[in-house]
């Protein structure tokens, strides 16, 4: 499910006064720090994950890496920091309007 721009912005703008909730170190994205981003993306939907380890190229395949095993979308990258969204359909919490 692509976001289109406004949704985007829209959840920038969630996203804005977010802390971080995930944090990836130096030992890489293991299984553990996978189910945690699951778990934190069912209960808030948006969360900002920081990725510390390594240059940058490292941190955007991690970063892909946790977007293709968790479902969820890129909303925002600064530095080490990504947004993450994925909508829970049971209960979900942020509304990004529609497309």
């Amino acid at each position: 499910m692509p976001l289109s721009s406004q949704q985007v912005r829209k959840l920038r703008g969630f996203a804005h006064a977010l802390k971080v909730i995930v944090m990836v170190g130096n030992n890489g994205l293991t299984e553990n720090v996978i189910n945690e981003i699951d778990n934190a993306l069912e209960q808030h939907e948006l969360l900002k994950v920081r990725v510390s380890a390594g240059d940058r190229d490292e941190r955007n395949a991690m970063i892909q890496v946790i977007l293709e095993k968790t479902g969820a979308e890129l909303v925002q990258r600064i530095g080490h920091v990504a947004v993450l969204f994925r909508p829970n359909p049971e209960m979900p919490k942020v509304d990004p309007g529609k497309a």
